[in-house]
């Protein structure tokens, strides 16, 4: 766990292109989320960056090294403009740090920004800490299990 007095200074940006860097950011961190995927190839992760439906938010430590992504997808459909979360990890050298906050708060914010009025994700029981976060960030537990903040 890291200390969350100290600097530690995150950056949040878009992916808006697939270079080497990104794939290797993503072959790291995509294991630490769900070591049941394979790693994603530069087509995969250039469907992802060029897709009109979702954005993959960096967190980008204070040397520009990549320590946590997020998805954000965003969709119409006839009820309204829907937002999710999906994907959300931080790496395990940067975890207690806020990596997750600022990911989620840079999310919420582009998802209020586009017209959505709530944003939808998921979390397994046993991710107790994201649990905690998205909590404190004014998520509620659904019945199905499904956490909504009505923004």
């Amino acid at each position: 766990m890291g200390d969350r007095g100290s600097e530690f200074t995150i950056r949040i940006v878009e992916a808006t292109e697939v270079d080497d860097v990104l794939v290797s950011a993503m072959a790291r961190l995509v294991p630490q989320l769900s070591r049941s995927n394979p790693p994603l190839d530069t087509a995969a992760l250039e469907a992802i960056v060029d897709s009109e439906a979702s954005t993959l938010l960096l967190a980008l430590d204070e040397e520009g090294v990549v320590v946590g992504s997020l998805t954000l997808a965003l969709f119409r459909i006839p009820t309204g403009l829907r937002a999710w979360i999906e994907d959300v990890v931080v790496d395990e050298a940067a975890r207690g740090r806020g990596v997750g906050e600022a990911l989620n708060r840079e999310a919420i914010g582009r998802a209020q920004a586009e017209g959505a009025t709530t944003v939808d994700l998921t979390s397994r029981p046993s991710r107790e800490a994201a649990n905690r976060l998205y909590q404190r960030l004014g998520f509620q537990e659904r019945s199905t299990n499904v956490y909504r903040l009505d923004l």
